[in-house]
């Protein structure tokens, strides 16, 4: 046994019993993030109240049989669920109320990150690769990175694939095509209303995309920067499979590298590429290999996609200054 285990990877997923963990654990436990071979122990946390309901989750978990788990660790403890912990998903979070306004929803959660930031730097391996999901997603991983010091910045990251594979969905919709032949959709930004979706240097079928800038502009990314709005109206409840699905496809490209030529949308760590301010988690195109990402610096930006960028980058320089008061 002890040698099987030197073979696993250990995967933290806060807030598992949760509808968007309850989405993911499937396709972590079934080879669709780290390899068809690779087995994984599941470390689960969640709050203290929850725990009966985590461990149903862990009992369907469990008649699943599924072969590539190796354990299955439910708990309330930070320093058991990031022990030695080689990937972390931070789904849990202070879910946004009606009537909360966004510096509500950072001022709750803001205490939530320091506890994490601060688990994952004393428990987890330094080479942790992490991947916030919980909102504000992008602010939540810069409190998040800021308090694990010792760990690189270049380790965290914030889920804005689902917005990508939004974008992609509504660009294969208008022109009938499948959703894998569209490339290249850039989300700058905020995983935000203020995100700017840019089809300017996106493929279809190796083709440059050419749309009406009307359609763009006023159905296009109005639909994308609002469709979590919309996905809780129609059913009542925000994004899960959705946003389960965004972060196992990021957390994937981020281990096994991205195809040849292609970019995914990414919120790390800025460099101060495209003249974003350093030191907030914003969104670029980027590709990855070997475990690293690469922010792509020559991709076109026009000057209307520039303006929208800056206006994305001032509300996380907001969020940054109310999140992380000097």
């Amino acid at each position: 046994m002890a040698e099987q285990k030197e073979n696993v990877v250990r995967v933290c997923v806060t807030g598992a019993a949760g509808q968007i963990g309850y989405s993911l654990l499937p396709l972590l436990a079934t080879g669709q993030v780290f390899g068809a071979n690779q087995k994984v122990v599941l470390q689960l946390l969640e709050i203290t109240p929850v725990l009966p309901a985590l461990e149903g989750v862990r009992m369907e978990l469990d008649d699943c049989a599924y072969p590539l788990v190796d354990d299955i660790i439910c708990t309330d403890k930070a320093e058991v669920a990031f022990k030695d912990v080689d990937f972390a998903i931070l789904v849990g979070g202070f879910p946004r109320k009606a009537g909360m306004q966004r510096k509500d929803l950072l001022a709750k959660n803001a205490p939530i990150f320091i506890a994490m930031g601060q688990a994952l730097d004393k428990y987890a391996k330094k080479t942790v690769k992490v991947v916030v999901v919980a909102n504000p997603a992008n602010t939540n991983c810069l409190i998040a990175a800021t308090n694990a010091p010792s760990i690189p910045k270049e380790n965290f990251c914030a889920l804005t694939r689902l917005d990508q594979n939004r974008a992609k969905s509504q660009i294969a919709a208008k022109l009938q095509v499948k959703s894998n032949d569209v490339k290249n959709i850039v989300i700058w930004g905020n995983h935000s209303a203020t995100q700017v979706p840019d089809v300017n240097n996106a493929t279809v079928n190796g083709k440059a995309v050419e749309l009406d800038a009307k359609f763009l502009k006023e159905e296009f990314v109005p639909c994308v920067q609002k469709r979590g709005a919309a996905i809780i109206k129609a059913r009542g409840f925000s994004s899960a499979l959705s946003a389960a699905n965004g972060a196992k496809d990021c957390m994937r490209d981020w281990v096994q590298g991205t195809p040849q030529g292609e970019t995914v949308a990414m919120a790390v760590y800025s460099d101060g590429s495209y003249g974003i301010e350093k030191g907030i988690f914003y969104s670029f195109p980027c590709t990855t290999k070997d475990g690293a990402f690469t922010i792509v610096t020559d991709y076109k930006v026009t000057d209307d996609i520039k303006t929208l960028m800056k206006a994305s980058e001032k509300e996380l320089l907001e969020e940054k200054s109310e999140a992380l008061p000097k």
